[in-house]
């Protein structure tokens, strides 16, 4: 991906629209929409990084009800020749071709690498950025990584998807609300650089490979965290209590707040 000159990439996870209630949520949509909004002027290309719903399933025909001013913006950022990039969370991993068909934006179910070479006036300037969610990834997250196996497992997903969508659609909004392990805020807040397992997982992919920076959400924090070798873990914090996000122009990587 080639960053041209005066344009920049940028990063937003954790929304969760929809919760507690969606009356609730919806002047954090607004926000966020207007946030689309303003990074549309000079963005080359948008990262959203999961949990972008506190529940979203896929059936067939069906998707859940709202989230229209979020989606029609995401269309129309799409349309104009932006590229939007989705990595699912632990709330939206349901994802199997709504976005890509309806909005033509890729969605990816794991981490993965982006090298990004600036434009003019930075010649051979390449940035390797390393991103996803963040859920299951390191040595904890126990409790959390068994569930996902489960709602990970095809036959889960077919036996679900016989639920009656005005059933499944509320059963899977109250679990995401009341259940901590899904909902990951059981521990949100910061443990200290020895203990906070993205951490350790990005200094092991680091023994593999150098990345100048990994990206990821899931923790609700905004995070900079120096690593070795001129590498660096974010993440991105959230749209709830810190309205967070990064960016990045072709030389630096800044958290900002909107």
């Amino acid at each position: 991906m080639t960053l041209p000159e005066g344009k920049k990439i940028y990063f937003s996870s954790d929304n969760h629209l929809g919760a507690p209630t969606t009356e609730a949520s919806k002047p954090r949509e607004q926000k966020f929409v207007a946030w689309l909004d303003e990074v549309k002027q000079d963005a080359a290309a948008i990262f959203l990084l999961g949990d972008l719903f506190d529940f979203w399933f896929e059936y067939k025909t069906v998707v859940p009800k709202g989230f229209t001013r979020t989606l029609g913006k995401l269309a129309e950022i799409s349309d104009s020749g932006i590229p939007i990039y989705f990595f699912v969370g632990n709330h939206d991993l349901w994802m199997n071709g709504y976005f890509e068909e309806e909005l033509g934006i890729p969605v990816y179910h794991e981490p993965r690498e982006f090298i990004i070479s600036s434009g003019a006036g930075t010649p051979n300037s390449k940035t390797s950025f390393f991103i996803g969610h963040g859920d299951g990834l390191g040595p904890e997250d126990k409790g959390y990584k068994r569930m996902k196996k489960v709602f990970t497992n095809p036959l889960f997903q077919w036996l679900f998807k016989w639920v009656h969508p005005d059933i499944g659609v509320r059963v899977g909004q109250y679990m995401s609300v009341k259940n901590k392990l899904i909902s990951g805020d059981e521990d949100a807040k910061f443990l200290g650089e020895d203990n906070e397992w993205l951490v350790a997982y990005c200094k092991r992919k680091l023994e593999e490979k150098h990345r100048d920076y990994f990206v990821f959400g899931h923790r609700h924090l905004p995070l900079e965290i120096p690593l070795k070798d001129h590498s660096k873990y974010i993440n991105l914090g959230d749209w709830i209590q810190y309205y967070t996000y990064g960016v990045f122009d072709g030389k630096n990587f800044k958290l900002k707040k909107f």
